[in-house]
C-alpha cells in the first residue's frame, strides 16, 4: 500500500470513527438500552469469523462458494466503505432492519454460508450483530458467521488494507 492509499485509508477510518461517535451519542439518549453485552453475549465462539479469515475466504472463493455477506449496521457507514459484494440490510437493532434481513434470507437454503457484520463500534457494544445473528439462528440457518470487528470497521478492516467498495450497491 503506497503512502497515498494509506493516507486515504486513515482518513476513511477517521471519518468512520467520527460517524460512530455521532451514532453512539444519539443512542445514549432517552430510551437507549444498555449495550454492555454486545455481540459477545450471544454469538458462540464457533460462529465468530476474524477479519483476516474473511479476507482469505474472499480471495479464494468464487461464485456459489462465496458467502452471502450482509451489513447489518448503519447506512452512512455502508456508503462510506463496505466489504465488496456485501449487501446493506439496515441496522438490525431496528425492526425495519430485521424485517429486511428476514426477507432477504427467507428463500435461501438453511445451509447457505452467510456472514453478518456491522463495524459501528466496539464488538462488546455492537447493537446490531446480536439481533441479526439471533434472527438467522431462529430461522434455522446453520452456517451463519459473524465478523468480529473488535474496535470498528475503519480500524479492523479498512486500515488493515482489506478490500473495500464505496457508495451504494443495487440489491
Amino acid at each position: 500500500m503506497d503512502h497515498s492509499s494509506r493516507s486515504r485509508a486513515f482518513a476513511l477510518a477517521l471519518a468512520l470513527q467520527l460517524g460512530l461517535t455521532v451514532v453512539l451519542a444519539a443512542r445514549s439518549g432517552a430510551g437507549a438500552q444498555p449495550q454492555s453485552e454486545g455481540a459477545k453475549a450471544v454469538v458462540p465462539a464457533g460462529a465468530i469469523l476474524e477479519p483476516e479469515e474473511l479476507a482469505r475466504i474472499l480471495q479464494q472463493s468464487r461464485g456459489a462458494e462465496r458467502p452471502l455477506i450482509l451489513q447489518v449496521g448503519f447506512r452512512f457507514l455502508y456508503k462510506e466503505a463496505h466489504i465488496p459484494g456485501s449487501e446493506y440490510m439496515g441496522p438490525s437493532s431496528k425492526d425495519e432492519g430485521l424485517r429486511q434481513l428476514r426477507e432477504r434470507v427467507g428463500p435461501l437454503a438453511r445451509d447457505k454460508f452467510i456472514v453478518l457484520y456491522c463495524g459501528c463500534c466496539p464488538w462488546i457494544r455492537c447493537p446490531n450483530v446480536k439481533p441479526a445473528y439471533e434472527a438467522l439462528h431462529g430461522m434455522g440457518f446453520t452456517k451463519v458467521k459473524v465478523l468480529r470487528i473488535e474496535e470498528n470497521f475503519g480500524t479492523n478492516w479498512v486500515q488493515k488494507g482489506y478490500p473495500i467498495e464505496k457508495g451504494e450497491l443495487a440489491r
